[in-house]
C-alpha cells in the first residue's frame, strides 16, 4: 500500500456529490478526511478522465478472498474484508449464515470485536429465523421460529454491534421480533419469506425497513396473488436490497426495482462468499457444500444459487454499462443508501467536506482504478 499523504488535491476529474456530477472537479484530502480546501503545498494528482465516487458500502456480504466471514478466524475475516476493500468497499457488513444458537453467539463475539477495532461496520443475521420454503443455501436442519427472546440473544451476543436481522416475518414470532429489532434500532429485514401480501404489509407496519435481496428467496409476484414483492416495492419506508451480478437477476427485474422503488430506496449489495475475488473451486457456506463455476456459486446437494463471488465495482460497472442506471443513482444506491441505513452517513457514503477520506476512482469505462480509505491508497491510481 501506498503511505498516506499529509494534504492531497486529487483534480480534474468528474467527482459525484450528493447535488449532482462536478466536471474537473476536485476533492482535498487532509490526513483521514475529506476537507474544503488545501493547504499549501499540497500534493496534486492528476485524475483527468476519471471518475472519482465515495467508497462502497456493502450491508450483505459473507466472505471473500477465500475466507469466511460465517466460520473463518480473525485473520481469515480480515482476509475477506481487504479483498473487497480492494474492490472498492471501504465500509462492509458481515454476514452469517444459519448455525446453532451457540455458534452464532461465538460468531458474533468474534465479529464484534472486528467493528470495535473499525474494520468492520456490523454484524448481519441472516437466518436461522427463515422460512424452510426459502432456504435457498440454509440448513433446514438449523432453522427456526424468530423468537424473540433468541434474537435478543443474539443482539446481546454482539455487544451493540449488530445491524440487521433477517427474518420469515409471517412465521410464529416474526412481528414480535420485528417490534423487538426496531426498539433497539436494528434493522428488520424481511428475506427467505413465503410471506403472502398482506403479512408484509403487516411486517412492515411493525417496523420492517430492508427486503433482504429483493425477488431471491421470496414469493414471486402474481397478479392475483402479489406477494411480498409487491408489498416491499410500494412502501417508501422500505430499501431493497439488489444482487446486480447478472445471476441473480434479470436486468428488467433490476430495471423495474429502480423504477418503482426510486434508487433513494435501492441498496446494490454482493451477498459475496469466500469465492469472491478468488475464483472457481469448492466452498463452505455454513455447514452447507458449495460448488463455484464460472463464477455462479450453487449448492452441491440441491443445485440452489448459494450467494455470490460478485464484488461492489462489478456491480457499479454492470448498472451504468449494462443496465443503464445514471450513475449519480448508481452512487445513491451503493453508497448513500446503506450508510444511511446502517447509521454511517455521517461519516461515509458521499464525498463532503468532513467525512472519512473514502473514495473510488474509476476510468471513463467505469473500470476501477484506485481505492482510498480514510486517507491512504489501498490502490494507488498511479500506480494500480
Amino acid at each position: 500500500m501506498a503511505g498516506r499523504a499529509d494534504s492531497t488535491v486529487l483534480a480534474g476529474a468528474r467527482v459525484v456529490l450528493p447535488t449532482g456530477t462536478v466536471e474537473d472537479g476536485r476533492v482535498v484530502v487532509e490526513g483521514t478526511r475529506i476537507v474544503g480546501g488545501a493547504a499549501e503545498g499540497a500534493r496534486t494528482v492528476d485524475l483527468s478522465g476519471h471518475w472519482v465516487v465515495p467508497g462502497f458500502v456493502d450491508m450483505h456480504n459473507h466472505g471473500g478472498g477465500g475466507a469466511s466471514f460465517t466460520s473463518g478466524t480473525v485473520d481469515e475475516v480480515l482476509t475477506g474484508i481487504r479483498t473487497h476493500r480492494e474492490h472498492g468497499t471501504t465500509t462492509l457488513v458481515a454476514s452469517t449464515v444459519t448455525g446453532e444458537m451457540d455458534f452464532l453467539t461465538q460468531r458474533a463475539a468474534v465479529l464484534s470485536e472486528l467493528v470495535e477495532q473499525g474494520d468492520l461496520a456490523g454484524i448481519h443475521f441472516e437466518g436461522p429465523f427463515i422460512s424452510p420454503c426459502r432456504k435457498g443455501a440454509h440448513s433446514e436442519d438449523l432453522l427456526r421460529h424468530p423468537d424473540p427472546a433468541e434474537v435478543r440473544k443474539l443482539m446481546d451476543a454482539a455487544r451493540g454491534t449488530a445491524k440487521m436481522f433477517t427474518l420469515a416475518t409471517e412465521l410464529p414470532g416474526g412481528i414480535e421480533s420485528v417490534r423487538l429489532l426496531a426498539e433497539h434500532g436494528v434493522i428488520a429485514a424481511i428475506g427467505h419469506t413465503d410471506a403472502t401480501y398482506e403479512q408484509t404489509v403487516e411486517a412492515i407496519d411493525a417496523g420492517a425497513t430492508v427486503a433482504t435481496h429483493l425477488y431471491n428467496a421470496m414469493p414471486g409476484l402474481g397478479h392475483r396473488a402479489p406477494g411480498p414483492i409487491a408489498a416491499l416495492l410500494e412502501d417508501e419506508r422500505v430499501t431493497v436490497e439488489l444482487i446486480n451480478d447478472g445471476t441473480h437477476l434479470h436486468p428488467a427485474a433490476l430495471e423495474l426495482a429502480y423504477h418503482h422503488a426510486g434508487a433513494h430506496r435501492v441498496a446494490l449489495i454482493t451477498d459475496a462468499m469466500d469465492a469472491a475475488g478468488f475464483g472457481d473451486g469448492r466452498y463452505q457456506l455454513g455447514p452447507l457444500a458449495v460448488e463455484v463455476k464460472d463464477g455462479v456459486a450453487r449448492l452441491v446437494e440441491g443445485n440452489s444459487i448459494a450467494g455470490s463471488t460478485l464484488t461492489l465495482d462489478t456491480a457499479f460497472h454492470r448498472a451504468v454499462t449494462i443496465d443503464r442506471i445514471p450513475v449519480g443513482d448508481v452512487v445513491q444506491s451503493i453508497s448513500a443508501n446503506p450508510a444511511r441505513l446502517l447509521g454511517v452517513y455521517d461519516r461515509v457514503g458521499s464525498l463532503d467536506p468532513g467525512k472519512d477520506a473514502d473514495l473510488v476512482v474509476l476510468d471513463a469505462e467505469f473500470t476501477l482504478k484506485g481505492v482510498m480509505r480514510k486517507g491512504e491508497w489501498i490502490i494507488d491510481p498511479q500506480i494500480g
